[in-house]
């Protein structure tokens, strides 16, 4: 790793076009496993001027009036109005649902993976989540815009909002904070140094922390001047397609699967979970201080074709021994992960908006590093 570099990240709000899909797609999977926990669910929405269209594979027991589930969404997210160009009371619904292919049931109800793939799993000791520094200010920084919205500390926002982080590193060791981009949805006719004295004081200041500025911090605010038109009338948004805002920011790999709408079965999106467990655990037993996991699953079959260790040279043991213990102290087949992070539950669209990992929630079973003392004392 460079002696000295920058890294960025960036992070979206619940009211980007593709976060609505996300939180669309989650909201359908959730409706459906709270009525029958064993649903088949593979969602996908698309989110455009005035219309929203809900389409995929569902098998279950459940059922739920998609239509209103769509705009209430809509509108819990903060489109209530027509002046924003996305209005929950008039947008309309399109649904396409199709039934579970039954091959694909034949290998899952037996225990098996849902499809097959890889899925990576990260943790460092950069931030006390043990997540990386630039994801988690990223995620800090669009949450508040959205808590300045909501709260009126600043009243003229609309949903729609990004956010980027650079901070300057030495060796791995994060030193300071470089540059902060926020760009926001806002009301007609606010002037630009309103809102950039607005946003700089009720957003970044509050959330950036005093001990990584250090000398001049790059500002940009809203950089082209003016961002009116926004959400879904601006940008299509669809289902997964913030899969680096979802995960770690762009540290490490990903292996390309998106993970709303989809029920536990898909690996893509409990084996992306169990994978941060098992990452999450070696850096807090103290075995390593940065650490990257994948794991890859075959269709139909339970346990995974492969386990990769890499702990970049930070490992008190070497990544062989690590696998060993990762092995021995986790069940890594699809049935053990969902049993063992108790995924059968409707928690998922509070994942579909700011980051599915470094979070603090109960329903976050994957955060907890209740494996970290067995790990060690076995090491």
């Amino acid at each position: 790793m460079a002696e000295r570099h920058l890294f960025t990240s960036e992070s979206v709000t619940e009211g980007h076009p593709d976060k609505i899909a996300d939180q669309i797609s989650d909201s359908v999977l959730d409706a459906l496993i709270a009525q029958d926990k064993y649903s088949r669910v593979a969602c996908e929405t698309l989110v455009t001027t005035g219309l929203a269209v809900v389409a995929g594979e569902i098998s279950s027991k459940g059922y739920v009036e998609i239509p209103e589930l769509v705009r209430r969404v809509i509108g819990e997210i903060g489109y209530d109005s027509a002046e924003y160009g996305f209005d929950s009371h008039t947008c309309g619904v399109v649904t396409t649902i199709d039934n579970q292919s039954g091959d694909i049931a034949l290998g899952v109800d037996t225990g098996g993976a849902g499809d097959q793939g890889l899925m990576f799993g990260f943790a460092c000791r950069e931030t006390p989540q043990l997540m990386p520094l630039p994801i988690m200010l990223a995620h800090a920084l669009t949450r508040r815009l959205a808590f300045a919205r909501r709260k009126g500390l600043i009243p003229y926002l609309r949903p729609d909002g990004k956010s980027q982080v650079t901070i300057q590193y030495e060796g791995s060791r994060p030193v300071k904070v470089d540059t902060v981009v926020v760009s926001s949805q806002h009301a007609e006719d606010i002037p630009q140094s309103r809102i950039r004295r607005d946003i700089m004081k009720h957003v970044i200041e509050p959330m950036i922390p005093k001990r990584y500025v250090s000398g001049r911090m790059t500002c940009h605010i809203n950089p082209t001047g003016s961002f009116v038109k926004g959400g879904p009338m601006a940008d299509t948004g669809l289902t997964g397609r913030k899969i680096i805002v979802d995960t770690y920011g762009g540290v490490g790999s990903h292996g390309g699967g998106a993970f709303s709408g989809k029920d536990p079965t898909k690996v893509d999106r409990s084996a992306s979970y169990g994978a941060r467990y098992v990452a999450k655990n070696l850096v807090a037993s103290g075995l390593c201080d940065r650490v990257e996991v994948q794991l890859a699953y075959a269709i139909g079959v339970a346990e995974p074709v492969s386990v990769m260790i890499d702990s970049n040279g930070t490992g008190k043991l070497k990544d062989a021994k690590l696998m060993d213990l990762v092995r021995k102290h986790f069940d890594l087949t699809p049935k053990g992960l969902i049993d063992h992070l108790k995924l059968r539950r409707p928690i998922y669209r509070k994942t579909a908006a700011y980051g599915h990992f470094g979070r603090n929630e109960a329903s976050f079973t994957w955060e907890r590093t209740d494996k970290a003392r067995e790990l060690a004392k076995n090491a």
